[in-house]
């Protein structure tokens, strides 16, 4: 009986053990980001504007790049820009594999910003970021589609309105699926940190 309970006891173990192991793989294998992980999300598969060069744009133009993606607008005082200098900060920090980073930036207000007017808002940033610009219609589309909320609100002139508009950025892994939702104001030193975690993990 005692030799009986014994192998009861080490299978029993083994079995824990075993149990315990896979555990740890699993958990070792799903990345610990910092942003809101959005893996398996059924929004926001994709876009469909033309760039600041009149180029027709959409996710597989990017496939083997991490695409970051903001909805905003030029004449936004505080959250577009450091949105955007945030970026640019954190595709510095990555060292060479901030060249697989591809910044996107949605604009809001189509009315002022002009392809010109976007051109010279990226060159401000990093010379490789992109702007995407539609008609009014083509813009509430997508940012229905993305779950972005943005609305009019009127100045004292009639160019002089504002935009009320969601902030935070849409990161695409390489393979173009949807994988985080980065909060404004997260930091250009987390953001690199997710997206370097998130190389390592884009091929899984």
């Amino acid at each position: 009986m005692n030799r009986r309970n014994a192998l009861q006891s080490i299978a029993s173990w083994a079995l824990a053990a075993g149990g315990a192991g896979l555990l740890a793989a699993c958990s070792e294998s799903k990345p610990q980001f910092k942003s809101i992980d959005l893996t398996g999300a059924d929004y926001a598969k994709d876009f469909q504007l033309a760039d600041h060069n009149g180029q027709p744009r959409s996710l597989k133009d990017f496939r083997g790049k991490l695409v970051v993606l903001f909805f905003g607008y030029t004449q936004c005082p505080d959250v577009c820009p450091t949105t955007m200098a945030e970026l640019a900060e954190a595709k510095k920090l990555m060292g060479p594999d901030g060249n697989k980073v591809q910044g996107i930036f949605v604009t809001v207000d189509p009315e002022r910003d002009t392809a010109d007017v976007l051109k010279g808002y990226m060159a401000n940033f990093d010379p490789t970021f992109l702007a995407l610009r539609g008609t009014p219609d083509q813009v509430a589309v997508l940012a229905k589609d993305f779950k972005v909320y943005f609305k009019k609100v009127d100045g004292k002139t009639p160019t002089s309105y504002t935009m009320d508009h969601s902030a935070a950025s849409f990161v695409y892994d390489t393979q173009g699926r949807l994988r985080l939702y980065t909060r404004y104001g997260s930091g250009a030193q987390s953001l690199a940190s997710d997206l370097q975690l998130l190389l390592k993990h884009s091929e899984a």
